[in-house]
């Protein structure tokens, strides 16, 4: 029997929710549009995150303030949430699994080996020590924990199309406004953050998919996105359907092992 399998069904465990409801979760109300891209990101998480866990085993959602990815992938886990806005915790859920704490990824305020799940959903760009975040990260995992991440591509660009260039805002404003400090990562390069190669990846918003997100973040009025999306509705579903853990992306998720 492989690892995935006896992970698929441990005693007293907590199996992530099923894809479909784990999709259903997506914060954007036009999910299969505007959201779309944040769609394919939770389906790439939903790719790489281990099938269960310990039932009372703890999980910490690093920089989860407003998304709350891990909590909706695994529901009722023992769930902390660790944002450096304090602001953001009355937008937790009220849980007595659940907890906020306000904290830097840099110097995480646990001991060593404590949860069995760290998350770093779109993260590790937005630091700028964050070979410290990933070392924290690893450090507070315990022997046969998780770190999962999600990010873009150092390759990634805005718009993805140059001929949408003309609707849409310039790609320095937008990292501005979205707080990155650098454009991505390569795959060697997360793997030197963490030390070792990822136990799984899957990447996500590929070359044709990567309409929808140049249409998401233009300048366009409402009417004018829905006239684009609805001409690009069938390519941009085959390839949604289509797309694999392998198939290029912009952007990708990935598991470490501990």
């Amino acid at each position: 029997m492989t690892m995935d399998a006896k992970q698929a069904r441990p005693e007293g465990s907590l199996r992530k929710a099923p894809l479909g409801r784990f999709l259903a979760c997506n914060p954007f109300a036009h999910g299969w549009t505007d959201g779309l891209f944040y769609r394919e990101k939770m389906r790439a998480i939903h790719r790489i995150a281990p099938a269960a866990i310990g039932a009372d085993e703890p999980i910490l959602e690093i920089g989860g303030g407003r998304s709350g990815l891990a909590g909706y992938l695994y529901p009722g886990a023992d769930l902390t949430t660790l944002d450096i806005d304090p602001a953001l915790a009355a937008q937790q859920p009220v849980s007595a699994r659940t907890r906020f704490v306000c904290g830097d990824a840099r110097e995480l305020p646990f001991p060593d080996g404590h949860f069995t799940l760290v998350t770093l959903f779109d993260v590790l760009e937005h630091i700028d020590q964050d070979a410290v975040a990933a070392r924290e990260a690893l450090r507070v995992t315990r022997p046969g924990g998780h770190v999962l991440v999600s990010t873009p591509d150092a390759a990634w660009r805005y718009p993805y199309y140059g001929p949408m260039r003309r609707v849409c805002p310039p790609e320095s404003e937008l990292m501005a406004a979205w707080g990155h400090v650098r454009r991505g990562y390569r795959a060697d390069e997360l793997e030197r953050l963490f030390g070792r190669r990822p136990v799984r990846s899957a990447t996500f918003i590929n070359g044709v998919t990567a309409f929808f997100h140049d249409v998401a973040f233009s300048k366009l009025r409402r009417p004018h996105r829905a006239l684009l999306y609805a001409a690009a509705a069938l390519p941009t579903a085959l390839a949604y359907a289509l797309h694999r853990p392998g198939t290029p992306g912009t952007e990708t998720a990935f598991a470490w092992q501990r």
